[in-house]
């Protein structure tokens, strides 16, 4: 009898514990809200209530069920309902809501515990920690996961900082805090709790440096529009990284002239790409032709045999069926429209590839949605069409992948410029000849001898992810974005050098994503292709693109002439080392 009566006050503690928690992280919020709000629930008949309204549920289902027999079988139209069978559906609406908001929301309170119970169960809590001899990692705040014993174990130190941020931390905000260190509330709520995206930043920063015993003085909070990232370019913020923006050129470009940001922490790129432009100028100018426009997703698909895949494949390739799937696709967006779909097998498994063009827009969503609508509406002819995942990497995103650098992926662009003798000697530092045999050793052998894939160049990466970095691209699309093959071939009998930069995978957008953020934004203003072009879109993305492969142009101009006039070494020594003492106490 003993152990039967200290099991049930165990688990009526326990249950007690969790009500008085979440009771003082509602008092917490309501407060720091300044929102009164009356407790009014009372406690229900529970074993009544959802037995009535499980009883409810399951018969009303079962009722309906065989009256859509009944309709199948006599070919009546189901959209036609009598009397019974619409009280019989809202009956169904109404116990699944119950239910759903019983067990998937858990709004049915019981009565709160006093203050003197609470902090009683408080003790117990702190005992049992105590007890506790494990040591793990706190859960991340991007699942919806609880762990007490962690965090009370990191309550128990308490640690206290002072805020690296100038702002003095409130009677309200020190309860939040307290909050989120305890674990009674998740980090993540934050912004959705607060309304407030700074604040919650601000709180979220406090309760890390408490929790990890770390300080993040350094690490900037104040000078970012929080409201502006939330829900599009970054969960959970507590500040934001500085990089230095340099700005080289003016890149003469089809006729125009450009100033180009780069983002960089790397010295030297930025001085040397700016050399590159001068000899580009110098030499009259640079040209850059797009030869292609469309991003690419590709679905996996599975049949219970080949035939099947194929049969699908001889569909899709069907030149007849491409306007229906086209108008299928083009109902997803005003700009994106289907070009091609391209098909490839492995044994039952069929990877689609759709390329479409998507104005200024990356459009990575945009081809997402409309590869959806396509494959809902292939299930009609293809029911035994297993959808295994949207994204089969035949697409192939954020990987170095041979059908990005032989078919082409966002913006495919060839640049060029013929560079006088003169120019070469004067402001490179060097002469034709030793280029173009560097740049067939380097760049075509050498990177042959290394099995490269799309990497036939000095240092296309560089460049490319700088100015992706300035103006709000997807970084990690450097990956694609960065094949290139780099040519040089001496011209007008061997005096002058013709040099070019051939991308066929270049993933940009302005618009979208990090583009939106006011430093980004500024950059793309820069150059003149900030937001949308509502004359012709799909040109400021497209002239981004260009604006790329010119830079990379001058980039690998540069760099090969420092290489073969061996000024490379001495060139990272005076510009990419810091001066100063940077040795700091530990």
């Amino acid at each position: 009898m003993d152990v039967r009566r200290r099991s049930s006050l165990k688990q009526a503690a326990t249950k007690g514990k969790t009500m008085a928690e979440d009771q003082y992280n509602d008092q917490i919020f309501n407060k720091a809200t300044d929102k009164k709000v009356v407790d009014t629930v009372v406690p229900l008949p529970m074993g009544i209530s959802n037995g009535v309204f499980f009883t409810v549920f399951f018969s009303v289902v079962y009722f309906l069920l065989i009256r859509w027999r009944e309709k199948i079988r006599t070919s009546t139209p189901l959209h036609v309902v009598t009397m019974s069978e619409m009280a019989a559906i809202v009956l169904f609406v109404a116990s699944f809501i119950y239910l759903l908001g019983f067990f998937g929301m858990s709004f049915v309170q019981a009565t709160p515990y006093s203050d003197d119970e609470e902090e009683e169960l408080e003790v117990d809590e702190t005992e049992m920690v105590r007890k506790e001899d494990t040591r793990t990692t706190p859960c991340g705040a991007a699942l919806d996961c609880e762990s007490d014993v962690v965090v009370k174990q990191v309550v128990k130190k308490e640690l206290v900082f002072v805020p690296t941020d100038t702002t003095t931390v409130t009677e309200e905000d020190e309860e939040i805090i307290k909050s989120v260190v305890s674990g009674k509330t998740p980090s993540y709520s934050l912004e959705t709790k607060l309304g407030d995206c700074k604040r919650a930043a601000f709180i979220r920063r406090v309760a890390l440096e408490r929790i990890t015993g770390k300080s993040l003085d350094g690490l900037p909070l104040e000078g970012l529009d929080y409201e502006s990232i939330l829900g599009q370019c970054c969960e959970m913020p507590v500040g934001y990284v500085q990089i230095p923006v340099g700005v080289c050129g003016p890149m003469l470009l089809n006729g125009k002239e450009f100033s180009v940001p780069m983002a960089t922490t790397e010295g030297c790129l930025v001085a040397s790409t700016n050399r590159g432009f001068k000899a580009i100028y110098a030499s009259g100018g640079a040209t850059a032709i797009l030869l292609k426009d469309g991003m690419t997703r590709a679905p996996v698909v599975r049949f219970g045999t080949a035939k099947r895949a194929a049969d699908l494949k001889f569909f899709l390739e069907e030149p007849l069926n491409f306007d229906t799937l086209a108008s299928v696709f083009n109902k997803s967006s005003r700009f994106g429209r289907l070009q091609k779909i391209q098909c490839a097998i492995a044994g039952k498994n069929l990877y689609i590839r759709f390329t479409c063009s998507t104005g200024d827009a990356m459009g990575m969503n945009m081809v997402s949605k409309g590869v959806q609508n396509v494959l809902e509406y292939l299930q009609a002819d293809f029911p035994d069409m297993d959808v295994i995942g949207i994204s089969g990497n035949y697409c192939s995103d954020k990987k170095p992948a041979a059908v990005n650098w032989i078919e082409g992926r966002g913006k495919s662009v060839v640049c060029e410029a013929i560079i006088k003798e003169d120019v070469v000697k004067k402001v490179l530092k060097t002469n034709v000849a030793s280029l173009v045999e560097l740049n067939m050793l380097k760049n075509l052998t050498g990177s042959a001898m290394a099995g490269a894939l799309g990497g036939f160049n000095a240092h296309a990466s560089n460049i490319v992810s700088a100015v992706y970095l300035a103006t709000g691209q997807d970084p990690a699309q450097n990956i694609e974005s960065s094949h290139c093959i780099t040519m040089m071939e001496a011209v007008n009998d061997g005096k002058d050098l013709h040099v070019s930069v051939t991308m066929p995978s270049i993933e940009v957008g302005t618009v979208g994503g990090g583009t939106q953020l006011a430093s980004q934004a500024a950059c793309l203003n820069l150059l003149g292709v900030k937001g949308a072009n509502r004359e012709s879109p799909g040109t400021n993305a497209r002239q981004l693109a260009k604006v790329v492969a010119g830079s990379v142009l001058a980039g690998e101009l540069s760099l090969l002439s420092a290489i073969a006039a061996g000024q490379l070494v001495n060139s990272h020594m005076k510009y990419n080392r810091s001066q100063k003492d940077l040795t700091t106490k530990a």
